[in-house]
């Protein structure tokens, strides 16, 4: 299968939704669950699509371990296999990847996932690659974000905070139901009206795209005041 840039994104996007609708990736615990083993053993680069998860400098979060670590290794695995099930998507089942965000390897990889992003933080040279990552074609996934209206403060203006570092001119917008991120591959009528697990009130989607241009490639996509890979 071979898709525009902008409809890998939108492809993607849409898939890491409809997984979210369809199952409950249940916490398995820091660092098992799956058979992934533990941070350091990444799936080689060959050309295949390999789930990565972005980590962080954070406290940590129970038996979750770290906060960027929620979810691992047990959400990738279940969106893998989704993935696979439905695309003709050649991608790794046997493995994800954990990177920093000054990490080389990530140039290598056209989509990241990152959570929890109230204690998410970087240093000058991970800002720097962050945003040249981006430039170049990169996609980023937020989530597992509270938006202060369950059991979690309001994880919004750290992220902002820190990606206003990444594109200090750049323009955060809502997605609404019409985006074509919901009806590219499937049809996802009512995103906004999917319960939620454990956050008050309904998601909220943002988007941001390159140079804020409409007409061009959406560069981050967030899942806000939701779970996804929880839901």
């Amino acid at each position: 299968m071979k898709i525009p840039s902008r409809g890998r994104s939108y492809l993607v996007g849409g898939l890491v939704l409809l997984a979210g609708a369809s199952m409950l990736a249940q916490r398995g615990g820091f660092g098992g669950g799956s058979g992934f083993g533990g941070f350091n053993r990444n799936v080689p680069y060959d050309g295949k699509f390999v789930f990565v998860r972005m980590s962080y400098p954070s406290g940590f979060g129970g038996r979750q371990g770290p906060m960027w670590a929620h979810d691992y290794p047990t959400g990738e695995g279940h969106f893998m296999r989704i993935l696979t099930a439905v695309s003709d998507v050649p991608a790794h089942l046997d493995g994800s990847n954990v990177l920093a965000f000054d990490d080389p390897e990530l140039f290598k990889f056209p989509v990241i996932y990152l959570v929890e992003p109230g204690t998410w933080s970087m240093s000058d040279a991970q800002v720097k690659a962050l945003r040249e990552y981006l430039v170049k074609g990169g996609f980023l996934i937020v989530d597992d974000m509270g938006g202060g209206t369950g059991r979690r403060p309001d994880q919004w203006p750290n992220l902002e905070v820190q990606m206003s570092r990444v594109f200090p001119e750049g323009r955060w917008q809502d997605i609404e139901a019409e985006h074509p991120i919901f009806h590219v591959f499937f049809e996802i009528p009512a995103p906004h009206e999917i319960p939620q697990y454990y956050d008050a009130g309904k998601p909220i989607f943002r988007k941001m795209y390159e140079g804020n241009d409409p007409s061009k490639r959406l560069i981050v996509f967030i899942n806000y005041n939701t779970d996804i890979s929880e839901f």
